[in-house]
């Protein structure tokens, strides 16, 4: 798991030349629905076992299809994949359309601290963006890729025959939000960054013209109504860093994996849904920073 100690640690991010608040990719924001849904998929599988645990699946081969087609055995009412950058958990196994053997199966232990998106996913496995589009967590879903979606070097490191398709069952075991939600508060503070955001939450941060706090200072810009930050919570953040003297962005996780580790004391107390904007002061040959900060989720304890 990726772990940063405090918002006001270094940030272990690339550093990026992004200005303003450009948007990320999103699907189909609040129409989202899961119309492409193929039921044809459920005659060529049958899936059982609890969500989250290995399935016992059956494959009725040989699966032919000409394209990538998908199926929700399991319709979970958690949050929609409205981005390919949102923060889910996954579980997925893969078997051959020929001979229903399994290729590849994830852990399936109940680990929430896995969390990507579907950007991560898509890398290794291109169908797995159309599959996932839309889906809502706690969904069970299967589905038939093509060679091609299921991914040239995939085809050939498991030795699959030519044109073979790929059966996939896939656990939505999760899905946190892909922005800040909530209501807008007001604050008065004078000679403090001014936050934009784009229509899928990037924000975009202007510095004013005055000199940097000499202290440490802590905004609520949005307040989410999730659930409460408590001290030692692991949460499953954004984060924007920029630099108060340049006024560009020195380091984001918009557009890429989600910043995950121990809750900063700045952001204790705060709820999931929330946009908090601290402000850094120059200290040890550091500048000043202004960080915001999208808290998407709380990573649940571990049963013991």
């Amino acid at each position: 798991m990726r772990k940063t100690s405090a918002v006001l640690a270094t940030l272990s991010l690339a550093v990026l030349a992004l200005t303003g608040c450009s948007s990320a990719p999103t699907f189909a924001g609040a129409a989202c629905d899961r119309a492409a849904d193929s039921s044809s998929v459920q005659d060529s599988v049958t899936v059982e076992g609890d969500l989250g645990e290995s399935p016992d699946v059956t494959v009725f081969g040989p699966v032919k299809a000409s394209e990538t087609s998908f199926s929700d055995v399991v319709t979970g009412d958690g949050e929609a994949l409205t981005s390919p950058f949102q923060p889910m958990v996954l579980d997925i196994a893969f078997y051959g359309g020929e001979s229903g053997e399994k290729l590849y199966e994830s852990e399936f232990n109940g680990d929430m601290s896995r969390v990507h998106s579907i950007d991560y996913w898509s890398q290794r496995s291109p169908g797995l963006e159309t599959v996932l589009e839309c889906a809502t967590g706690g969904s069970r879903v299967v589905a038939v890729l093509t060679p091609e979606d299921f991914g040239e070097n995939n085809v050939e490191a498991f030795g699959l025959e030519e044109g073979e398709n790929i059966v996939a069952v896939l656990d939505v075991l999760d899905v946190h939000l892909a922005k800040a939600e909530g209501s807008s508060k007001f604050n008065d503070a004078r000679g403090l960054p001014t936050v934009v955001r784009a229509p899928d939450g990037t924000p975009g941060v202007i510095i004013p013209d005055a000199d940097a706090p000499e202290s440490a200072v802590t905004q609520t810009l949005i307040e989410g109504d999730g659930a409460k930050v408590e001290e030692g919570s692991t949460i499953v953040t954004n984060i924007t860093a920029v630099g108060w003297d340049d006024k560009t962005v020195t380091s984001t996780t918009w557009g890429g994996e989600p910043n995950i580790g121990p809750a900063a004391n700045e952001l204790v107390g705060a709820t999931v849904g929330s946009q908090l904007l601290v402000v850094v002061p120059a200290a040890d040959g550091n500048p000043a920073t202004a960080i915001v900060v999208d808290i998407l989720g709380i990573v649940p304890v571990p049963e013991q």
